[in-house]
């Protein structure tokens, strides 16, 4: 099922993940409303949510001034993997950034993909992690004011001091050299990853057999084997990440997953045939 109102070539496509949450896509949806970068479409990849989500996606569309489209199916356990592909499908631009419907964009975040794309590359970004009591506070007016991205706001609101606190306040060289020296891999990270629609399209997009643990991290595998490199932006493209709890999170699925990318590594695949297209 897809729900969509009237585009025009939007330069970017932003593929957003959810499943029977109002209430932080509320919040994440009026984070794009407050983008410096306007050439953009929302594609709701919507993975069986019930009609709370319909009827806050049909009231939100009429108060955003972006595309919304929302592509569902129904319910039948955690199949992100396949909601995402029928999402990349439905997207209109020619390059893909992906996120999901817990974490808030700063006013700069599509602005920052846009600026790093480059042909052969797929950007890499992280999110910064904020404590369920702060994730409730927040409201439409701080998201469109930005001040939940203010760090002072947040330690007001009892944000703990950290290293991760450079997130939020790294600019210019400090941020080039963090992106640069942060020990974490540049792996496509399905909360906040951009890459270009022929791309994932060459590899089949996600693989299908995945459910809960890794399948954005195997996507990101493919496209290295495909000979598509990435970029470190996780100082740069900044996403706050709403808490919640993680009822679909199983160990059986986990270790599935590991053999499947175990596979993709050892066999150097590139393709799969349980993707977008099937066999």
């Amino acid at each position: 099922m897809e729900l969509k109102k009237s585009i025009k070539n939007p330069e970017i496509s932003v593929i957003i993940s959810t499943y029977n949450s109002e209430a932080w896509l509320e919040k994440v949806l009026w984070s794009y409303e407050a983008q410096g970068f306007k050439n953009f479409e929302v594609v709701i990849a919507d993975d069986g949510s019930k009609q709370p989500t319909f009827d806050l996606i049909e009231d939100i569309t009429s108060k955003v001034s972006y595309t919304i489209i929302h592509v569902w199916h129904e319910d039948n356990g955690f199949q992100k993997s396949q909601i995402l592909n029928k999402a990349i499908v439905a997207c209109n631009s020619d390059y893909i950034l992906m996120s999901d419907g817990d974490c808030l964009a700063r006013a700069d975040f599509i602005e920052v993909h846009m600026n790093y794309r480059e042909e052969g590359y797929f950007l890499s970004g992280g999110y910064f992690m904020l404590p369920m009591s702060i994730s409730k506070t927040i409201t439409k007016e701080d998201i469109l004011s930005q001040k939940c991205f203010d760090l002072a706001w947040l330690t007001a609101h009892g944000l703990k001091s950290s290293f991760k606190n450079n997130k939020l306040t790294a600019k210019g060289l400090r941020e080039k050299l963090l992106n640069k020296f942060t020990p974490t891999n540049a792996s496509w990270n399905g909360h906040n990853a951009s890459g270009w629609k022929k791309d994932i399209l060459k590899i089949n997009g996600f693989d299908e057999r995945m459910q809960y643990g890794g399948q954005d991290r195997e996507l990101g595998e493919r496209l290295f084997n495909l000979g598509i490199k990435s970029k470190q932006i996780r100082y740069s493209a900044i996403c706050l990440h709403l808490d919640h709890p993680r009822g679909y999170k199983t160990q059986e699925s986990i270790d599935k997953n590991l053999k499947i990318r175990a596979v993709t590594k050892k066999e150097k695949l590139a393709y799969t045939s349980f993707g977008i297209k099937k066999g």
